[in-house]
């Protein structure tokens, strides 16, 4: 089941189906604050059916940001001739739609060739979420699966910068009362069993950890 984040104006869920199928659901608002500090999700749902000029503006946060999941935009019919390309969405659904019709529209969006991970271009690191495996250079990484899941977290998004807490938050969940350090004991872990190339994961002074695409070196705390 994938982790749908749900963003609307509203306090219920525009699609009530989803929670019939069974997709772990995390729902914000259309405030800037709610979106920055969104957790890792798996497909973005967002609300146009209320506030539509308001759902664009998300639309196109969320482009300018560089957000990869695939996005799933929820109409009512009354609005679907402002819908255009410039949402960059993946699909739509109108809020009216079957059970049958969410779920295969959420199942194609989710199998689509944009929603697979990339590899990266020096270490060729392959995440296949299927078997929850990792391969670095073609070599198959023995991985706990805390490990395996910081490392698809750091992977979906090379580059950006997470925080401890972040961290610490979204991979082990807002239930886990252990502190910070366990992050970096797993940073540790994944870089002594990544060996040579243990220099993908980056270290931000003072901030966090990345994901270095072009495997430079990493810049010790």
């Amino acid at each position: 089941m994938a982790i749908v984040l749900c963003i609307s104006p509203d306090a219920q869920s525009p699609l009530s189906a989803l929670d019939a199928l069974g997709h772990q659901l995390v729902q914000i608002s259309f405030d800037p604050q709610a979106l920055s500090d969104a957790p890792r999700h798996d497909i973005v749902v967002l609300d146009c059916r209320h506030n539509l000029m308001g759902a664009k503006s998300v639309a196109r946060i969320l482009h300018a940001a560089g957000w990869s999941k695939p996005l799933l935009l929820v109409a009512s019919e009354s609005v679907l001739a402002a819908i255009s390309a410039d949402w960059e969405l993946g699909d739509f659904v109108l809020e009216s739609a079957s059970l049958g019709e969410v779920d295969a529209r959420v199942r194609i969006l989710l199998n689509s060739p944009g929603n697979k991970p990339v590899q990266t271009a020096v270490t060729g690191l392959i995440i296949d979420m299927d078997s929850f495996t990792a391969k670095v250079s073609g070599r198959t990484l023995d991985l706990t699966f805390k490990e395996f899941e910081l490392l698809r977290h750091l992977n979906e998004n090379p580059g950006r910068v997470y925080s401890r807490e972040q961290l610490l938050s979204e991979v082990w969940g807002y239930d886990y009362f252990g502190g910070t350090r366990t992050v970096d004991v797993h940073v540790r872990r994944l870089r002594a069993k990544l060996g040579e190339f243990e220099s993908l994961i980056g270290t931000v002074r003072n901030v966090g950890y990345r994901l270095n695409p072009d495997g430079k070196s990493v810049e010790e705390s």
